[in-house]
């Protein structure tokens, strides 16, 4: 599928599905009881561009499948965007509650799993049954996708690593993350040459889950040979071979890249808020630019390893596009870095950076022009609407107010190094200064 015939499929197809389900969030987010998770909710809502982001895969499902495919996508970002942040509030125990709450979207992706105590180190609770009927209508989409049996297994270990990365990414303001480092390093791949926080960033991405449910939703068109009817045993074995290259492909390549690329322009804000940013444990712009350049080069050998190669390098391409076309990827110490990711994507991504260069500076134009959102990331499909102005959100604690940026892209990963404070990259400052943490 070309990008204009990806972009068609996705305004036409999949953007007014998520349109739908938004209008039901939001109703449904006003009549939760207890004020300040419904203000939660409510906030958690504005940052809908990475929902809208997360259904990007669907307009690569057939028809037949597609709206399930997308209610899917969406309502497991709606409640991963509602979850990270309740978790981002101080508490007794921050990792407990972070596994806790974040435990909810392995539910999400279970059909069987019996629901828990989410709320049990929260000082709120009373949500009305909110975020259960978000979990419930993920997982009632999913169990109408012909392969989504076979690929439980693997969008379970997806999720998994997120609770795990939300669990030790607690925040400057809650402590340090040498749990986050431990468990990094346990979980990098063998005789990969990486990073422990661009594991880490891979492991907090949610794009490959959604990979995988757009594998789910028409395993067929997916196959190597279509196969007649009784090869079932054939099938499901084709498809969990499917699953296990997506998986190679997206974590942690396409994952860490993509966490990385927010983390690059959410220097500034991270620092205004208290939250830690991966970019800033590189020891200096020069290494930041090398190793991005390499994980870009490895997410788009990754990308045409697939079955369906052009759906995934589309979507890298876009992904990649989003964060660069941003003013904050274009400053002096940013700029060298998103030259060797540009360069590593090399044809794949021209189209792309020109629509998203357009739409920035058009949506630049427009009155009242948004700015970007405080935490996470997005895939946009070129060609959206500007959205509203975020409203301030009524902290549970109080906190520094985030700095304007441009609209966002599925959460990322954001942490940085409990030990030496390196130089930070992707801020106009010079070599010998450094990030100092909070």
């Amino acid at each position: 599928m070309s990008f204009v015939g990806a972009a068609r499929r996705y305004w036409l197809g999949v953007f007014p599905r998520v349109c739908l389900e938004r209008r039901r969030r939001r109703a449904r987010a006003t009549r939760i009881p207890d004020p300040l998770l419904r203000r939660t909710a409510l906030d958690a809502q504005r940052k809908w561009g990475n929902v809208e982001g997360a259904a990007a895969f669907a307009a690569f499902v057939p028809r037949r499948h597609r709206v399930a495919a997308a209610r899917a996508m969406t309502c497991f970002q709606a409640a991963y965007n509602y979850l990270d942040m309740l978790g981002e509030q101080p508490c007794a125990d921050p990792a407990a509650n972070g596994r806790c709450l974040h435990g909810a979207l392995l539910v999400a992706l279970d059909p069987e799993a019996r629901h828990g105590d989410y709320y049990e180190h929260c000082p709120q609770r009373e949500d009305g049954g909110y975020l259960r009927e978000i979990l419930d209508a993920c997982r009632a989409a999913l169990a109408t996708l012909p392969g989504y049996p076979a690929l439980a297994p693997a969008t379970l270990r997806a999720a998994a690593r997120i609770v795990e990365f939300q669990s030790c990414n607690t925040g400057q303001l809650q402590g340090d993350l040498a749990a986050l480092e431990r468990w990094a390093r346990g979980v990098t791949p063998p005789g990969e040459d990486l990073r422990w926080w661009e594991t880490a960033a891979a492991g907090g991405s949610s794009l490959g889950l959604y990979a995988l449910i757009a594998l789910a939703a028409e395993p067929d068109s997916w196959m190597p040979a279509r196969a007649p009817a009784p090869a079932a045993d054939c099938s499901a074995a084709t498809l969990g071979a499917l699953a296990a290259m997506q998986e190679e492909a997206y974590f942690p390549w396409i994952g860490a890249l993509h966490s990385l690329l927010d983390n690059l322009v959410d220097v500034a804000e991270d620092r205004a808020t208290g939250q830690h940013n991966l970019i800033g444990l590189y020891a200096s712009p020069r290494e930041a630019a090398v190793r991005m350049g390499m994980l870009a080069e490895r997410s788009l050998r990754a990308a045409r390893a697939q079955r369906d190669p052009r759906a995934h390098t589309l979507v890298l391409a876009a992904m990649a596009s989003f964060y660069l076309s941003m003013p904050e990827a274009a400053t002096p110490a940013a700029l060298p870095l998103a030259r060797a990711v540009l360069g590593a994507l090399d044809g794949p991504a021209d189209l792309s950076m020109l629509v998203f260069r357009a739409r920035s500076r058009v949506r630049g134009l427009l009155p009242g022009a948004p700015g970007r959102r405080a935490r996470g990331a997005e895939i946009v499909m070129p060609g959206g609407q500007a959205r509203p102005a975020p409203v301030a959100r009524p902290a549970l604690v109080a906190r520094p107010a985030p700095m304007p940026r441009p609209a966002p892209m599925t959460p990322r990963a954001t942490a940085a190094r409990p030990t030496p404070t390196p130089v930070v990259v992707g801020e106009s400052r010079g070599m010998g200064e450094t990030h100092g943490i909070k």
